[in-house]
């Protein structure tokens, strides 16, 4: 049995909790190990091969202290499990973001990577970047790892002459949801609901728009209750502002229309939030893989595109339904996204089967006859 290290954005963001759920149950019979914060251990309780190594724990981080203070290395235990693996899978969407300080981030990834080791890279996308210094650099590390698959055209465009790089869909169109047999017994919503994935526009560098913003989810909601729905408000990520703007936004939703108002705050009940979107009638989706579920599960779906990468996707899927993005949000009505819900669905049959293809690679290494053999089914 293999024993695989998993790198993955561990601040219980619904999206890339998925990625390692979607991951891990993909290979049973391999081994997983995470670096992550404790409570990931209640997230993945059902998961049985994949071992969380608590990063809060008081033992970790004094290993790592002491090694730091001796000189020998910043994120001792880090690598040490890393080198005592079979190899890491990087598993992740906007994983390649450029920051304030892009060169010190990449220069510590890098020593902790074991480059006598498989690395795979999947599902990313890459960007928005401003220095072209930043594209260069990535340009020589990527040639070192042994797969690297992107999840958009325009990612793919950037990296597509090197020899490792291939593009597939986004790996959650592969994610396997029943909501009869999750262990939570958690059960979708009765009658006409709405979901309201939200964001706090400001985390996502657009400063400005936040009372604009909240204002039109606000008239959204509204409307939607007037027409007899319940609207379930989701918080995919606290850590990046879901919670704070669903409490702007219901603060300003008039008191009479309150009790059909609902919130779902994801922590670490990923069947809560999926139950909630799979019963809903339709979705509004400022989140990115709201948009993916919405489109999974079948539900009419309206974007609200915070970012190129939502609008790069939705012309790689031929999605040509109606949405706004935040240049035009002051033109949004509730009244568009109303009648755009008779026509906002997208087949998304063909998107999951060739989302098989991030995985190609991967199980070529962990298990290769099985899969093998059915991707010889799917492309005859």
């Amino acid at each position: 049995m293999k024993k695989m290290m998993v790198s993955a954005y561990t601040e219980f963001n619904l999206g890339d909790d998925l990625f390692i759920k979607v991951l891990c149950e993909r290979y049973p019979d391999t081994r997983f190990m995470i670096i992550a914060p404790r409570l990931y251990k209640l997230v993945f309780k059902d998961i049985k091969n994949l071992k969380v190594y608590a990063s809060d724990s008081v033992l970790f981080r004094g290993i790592n202290y002491v090694f730091r203070k001796l000189k020998l290395h910043n994120n001792f235990l880090q690598r040490f499990l890393g080198d005592q693996s079979d190899g890491t899978v990087h598993i992740g969407g906007s994983i390649f973001m450029q920051g304030e300080h892009w060169a010190e981030y990449v220069a510590n990834a890098e020593a902790m990577r074991n480059k006598s080791k498989p690395y795979y890279l999947m599902g990313a996308n890459f960007g928005p970047f401003t220095d072209d210094e930043y594209y260069q650099v990535h340009r020589r590390i990527f040639p070192e790892y042994t797969d690297v698959s992107f999840r958009e055209q325009y990612s793919y465009d950037l990296f597509k002459d090197l020899g490792n790089v291939r593009m597939a869909p986004d790996i959650i169109f592969q994610l396997k949801y029943n909501a009869n047999e999750t262990s939570s017994g958690q059960k979708p919503p009765a009658g006409q609901t709405i979901a309201i994935s939200v964001i706090k526009p400001s985390s996502k560098n657009l400063s400005g728009f936040d009372n604009l913003y909240y204002e039109k989810m606000k008239d959204v909601a509204v409307y939607f209750i007037k027409q007899g729905y319940a609207v379930h408000f989701m918080s995919f990520c606290q850590h990046e502002g879901d919670q704070e703007a669903i409490g702007q936004i219901i603060g300003l939703i008039p008191a009479e229309f309150q009790e059909q108002t609902h919130v779902h705050l994801y922590k670490t009940n990923i069947d809560d939030i999926l139950a909630a979107l799979a019963g809903a009638s339709c979705i509004v989706a400022s989140r990115f893989h709201a948009m993916i579920l919405g489109w999974v599960f079948n539900k009419p779906v309206f974007p609200v595109a915070y970012s190129s990468k939502m609008v790069n996707v939705m012309q790689d899927a031929y999605f040509t339904g109606k949405y706004t993005d935040f240049a035009h949000l002051a033109e949004l009505t509730p009244e568009e996204v109303y009648d755009s819900m008779a026509t906002n669905r997208l087949d998304v049959t063909l998107q999951a089967n060739q989302a098989e293809k991030h995985f190609e690679q991967l199980d070529a290494y962990l298990s290769p006859a099985p899969f093998m053999e059915g991707r010889r089914s799917y492309e005859s």
